[in-house]
């Protein structure tokens, strides 16, 4: 499907019928007659569920295709009036970084982690410049500053991972956009990160976007972002554009069945009204300290409290939803809780039983009763076994019969809404939502009382990001566990959680019902949370913004 023109003269980038197929295998196209155009200074926005096509479609424009698995087959894509599917190798070389950029999703991959970070940006200038040592140092240095990264002088002599994710992030912009290109493509490039640097990169990039009249184009799953940044938005399903328009008519009124989803998928900032429980509790934690001891050559080790003084109480049923940003401890508490991390004080109860206090014995028996779910299941499956296998571990390792854990194993695929035939498959034979049930599954294959997800719906599309969402609802139902849950996003909270812990440099600052914390917060740091929220002034379920803020 080819866009009608823009109403915008000499655009800066126009792709027209784009198709992109398999180098070997199916005949039908993974990208399929795409087309679009983006002005300067405008943000076009890409949506659509993973594998949509959004990924390959900008990697199409960058030439950074795969050669053995994908080509172009078809289509144009004009930058000024040249066309990129015939440029040679060496020009695309050329052009990448001089006249187009990408910002991709994980900062930590798309940086070299042996290499300080002031040689990674000076390297754009050295390819691409005849500058100087003197002044490439210098143009990195002013671009740091720019990024409004602190003390730039130290963060051109560190090394990646010696800078946060949000920091990490903001070198990936300054590679990106130092040699002021006509087009930037952001792959996802807030998808890992909190709500607070979220909206710091999304600024940034609006006032690069403005100083240098870059025309953007920005691939997202986040309906939150498209309603704060796009000036158009196109819709990709299957390889195909299925619609596009201005950001205030998709928002308002979309007019294909599958937007109308993807839109009213997005979970509110208004929490629903949840009656109180009033079951046993299944999780204690009283004074929970954790410091970290770093070690210096020929200097005195250095203290990180990630934890501080944390209380609180888990019932059966119970959904307990801990929020806030990235370093305030959510994940440390997590950590500590399924003795992922020995505490530095405090005490854990499981169920009436003392997990701090257990030795190596009663402590792995304790263990059966708490599981965990992390972020990513991609990594959390191993991909050389099957998934039957992957399920049945955990029981046979406390000494139940491999037939009759195979038997639980089948019950529990039924329960996350697989067949059992899936037992016979490896990892990669699912979406990453499939992995994620399946991850759901076998950390109930020991009938836990307590299960702790850490971010395990953030990697997810809206739509699937609510499937799992309603299996944990109907799963604490059927089963009777109380789930931990650590999420960074707010819609997510809101959505499903029963009470909310507020975390900030390791103290927790608010705490209480979902509807009291989420609808009326009474700490600034919350508050600053909310007013953080990409999309904030939508309610996305209506599709209206909402009453008393502009859109």
């Amino acid at each position: 499907m080819t866009e009608p023109a823009a109403p915008h003269r000499n655009p800066v980038i126009r792709v027209r019928d784009l198709s992109v197929g398999l180098v070997h295998g199916s005949h039908r196209p993974v990208v399929d007659r795409v087309g679009f155009e983006i002005a300067p200074g405008e943000t076009v926005c890409v949506v659509g569920e993973s594998g949509s096509g959004k990924s390959v479609t900008a990697f199409s424009i960058m030439g950074l295709l795969q050669t053995n698995a994908l080509r172009p087959t078809g289509g144009e894509i004009l930058l000024g009036d040249e066309d990129l599917l015939r440029a040679a190798p060496e020009r695309l070389r050329h052009l990448r970084s001089t006249r187009m950029s990408m910002v991709f999703q994980e900062p930590m991959t798309a940086l070299n982690p042996v290499e300080k970070v002031g040689r990674q940006i000076e390297e754009v200038l050295l390819l691409h410049s005849r500058m100087g040592p003197a002044e490439r140092r210098q143009r990195t240095l002013a671009m740091l500053e720019t990024v409004h990264l602190p003390d730039p002088e130290r963060i051109y002599e560190s090394f990646p991972h010696q800078l946060s994710g949000g920091q990490r992030q903001r070198v990936v912009i300054c590679i990106a956009l130092i040699l002021e290109p006509d087009l930037l493509i952001a792959d996802e490039p807030t998808t890992a990160l909190d709500v607070t640097t979220q909206q710091q990169i999304l600024t940034l990039i609006r006032e690069m976007q403005e100083r240098q009249n870059t025309a953007v184009l920005f691939i997202t799953h986040d309906m939150g972002v498209v309603a704060d940044i796009a000036d158009r938005v196109v819709v990709m399903k299957d390889g195909r554009v299925v619609e596009v328009s201005d950001k205030e008519r998709i928002l308002r009124a979309p007019t294909h069945d599958y937007t109308r989803m993807l839109i009213s998928s997005v979970p509110s900032l208004v929490p629903e009204l949840r009656e109180p429980l009033r079951t046993e509790p299944v999780l204690t934690v009283e004074g929970l300290h954790k410091t970290f001891r770093k070690k210096r050559f020929l200097r005195p080790a250095s203290e990180v409290r990630a934890v501080q003084d944390v209380s609180l109480t888990l019932q059966r049923k119970e959904i307990l939803g801990v929020v806030g940003q990235s370093g305030s401890g959510k994940s440390t508490v997590a950590r500590c809780i399924v003795g992922l991390e020995e505490p530095s004080a405090g005490e854990i109860v499981i169920c009436g039983e003392r997990l701090d206090r257990a030795g190596t014995a009663a402590r792995r028996q304790m263990r059966r009763r708490i599981q965990m779910v992390f972020q990513d299941p991609y990594r959390s499956l191993n991909p050389r076994v099957r998934i039957g296998r992957s399920m049945i571990e955990g029981p046979t390792n406390f000494g139940v019969a491999t037939e009759a854990a195979m038997e639980r194993a089948g019950e529990l695929m039924a329960l996350v809404g697989l067949p059992t035939s899936a037992l016979d498959r490896y990892p990669h034979q699912f979406s990453g939502g499939q992995r994620q049930r399946i991850c759901v599954a076998r950390a109930l294959m020991l009938e836990p009382a307590v299960l702790v997800a850490d971010e395990a719906v953030s990697a997810l599309d809206v739509s699937v990001q609510e499937q799992v969402l309603e299996l944990l609802d109907e799963i604490r139902e059927e089963t009777g566990v109380g789930i931990l849950f650590i999420t960074h996003d707010l819609r997510v909270a809101a959505r499903i959680c029963d009470s909310i812990f507020v975390m900030n440099h390791g103290r927790v600052v608010e705490h209480g019902p979902a509807e009291h914390v989420l609808a009326r917060p009474e700490q600034a740091y919350t508050q600053k949370l909310f007013e953080a929220a990409p999309g904030r002034h939508w309610d996305f379920r209506n599709f209206r913004p909402i009453e008393g803020n502009s859109a």
